[in-house]
């Protein structure tokens, strides 16, 4: 009986230590797995990648600061996050006390990039599981500038922008899109990539240009006003109309043989000038015919000359409304 009991307490023995050494393996598993520094990254990956901003922000421990907060949350946040590729989250590696750096290499667009996360020890779990957090910090900005608008598009979603000028709030790592697509007036995109809290994003400055659209509707009614301009002269018989054209002759010219016509319209540049749109002095060609008489000779020919002119205007623009203000100097 004595050998059975042995052998029973030797088995129960082997049994607890198996146990044992299967719980610690089991902890260890957890601590390099859910429970390692490399956890917390992973899950603010995720977060960033659904746009979940509160999420994101609990668990970066971050302060907001004094910036528009636009980015922080659903599409533009999103979007922010969907060109992270090729993850790698590498080895924690000390940096004193209780503190640890979790390196994390990706690309974004094609082009490598590298953050570092600085995590804490926040205790233990369950007394074996242990707890990381970030340490707290505060949030990158982004500049961003706009000539002669109060609004843009940052990462698909409309902001407002002040004076042509705005900060945002931004997470990391991700990439920051600023674009105009209006009906008069746009910009091209431009891009910034944060990669870290402490790395300076480049500011985005977007350079506004007139659409073809508003080329057009300005040399619609540029064009307007040249035509009615040259068809009150034919009807008035003036050589020198109310006009940025006019024709100035010894000649006598014989009243009602005199028309107008506009031979060359002025090709439109509109140009951002002191915090306003402005038109380009206006270049064009009028033609003059008529019959003239010579007053020393007395002799008649005919008047066929074709006149340079130009003129300026004032542009303003409301909403969907333009107006063209001809500015004439006599």
């Amino acid at each position: 009986m004595s050998q059975a009991l042995v052998r029973t307490a030797a088995g129960w023995l082997l049994g607890l230590m198996l146990a044992v050494a299967g719980a610690i393996v089991a902890v260890n598993l957890v601590n390099h797995s859910v429970a390692s520094p490399q956890q917390p990254v992973r899950e603010y990956l995720d977060a960033l990648q659904k746009g979940e901003g509160e999420r994101a922000l609990g668990l970066l421990q971050a302060s907001v600061p004094d910036a528009d907060a636009a980015m922080l949350d659903g599409t533009a946040l999103q979007t922010s996050a969907a060109r992270i590729a090729n993850v790698k989250i590498g080895d924690a590696e000390p940096r004193g006390g209780k503190r640890v750096m979790v390196p994390m290499d990706y690309t974004i667009d094609g082009s490598r990039l590298h953050t570092e996360f600085l995590l804490e020890s926040a205790g233990t779990e369950w007394l074996f599981f242990n707890k990381w957090a970030f340490v707290p910090a505060t949030l990158p900005t982004v500049d961003v500038t706009v000539v002669n608008s109060s609004e843009a598009t940052l990462n698909g979603v409309p902001v407002n922008m002040p004076g042509g000028r705005n900060t945002f709030a931004v997470f990391y790592p991700g990439e920051y899109e600023a674009s105009l697509n209006g009906h008069y007036f746009s910009a091209p995109p431009t891009r910034a990539t944060v990669s870290g809290r402490d790395v300076p994003a480049a500011p985005l400055n977007l350079l506004t240009q007139a659409t073809d659209e508003l080329n057009r509707a300005v040399a619609a009614r540029v064009k307007e006003f040249l035509d009615k301009c040259a068809a009150e002269a034919v009807k008035q018989q003036r050589l020198q109309p109310d006009c940025p054209f006019y024709h100035a002759t010894s000649n006598r010219v014989v009243d009602g043989t005199i028309k107008w016509s506009i031979t060359e319209y002025p090709k439109i540049s509109i140009e951002p000038f002191d915090g306003k749109w402005v038109v380009a002095p206006l270049d064009g060609k009028a033609r003059i015919t008529a019959q003239q008489i010579d007053l020393f000779s007395g002799g008649s020919s005919a008047l066929d000359v074709e006149h340079d002119f130009s003129f300026t205007t004032r542009l303003d623009i409301d909403g969907d409304t333009i107006k063209v203000t001809p500015v004439l100097s006599f």
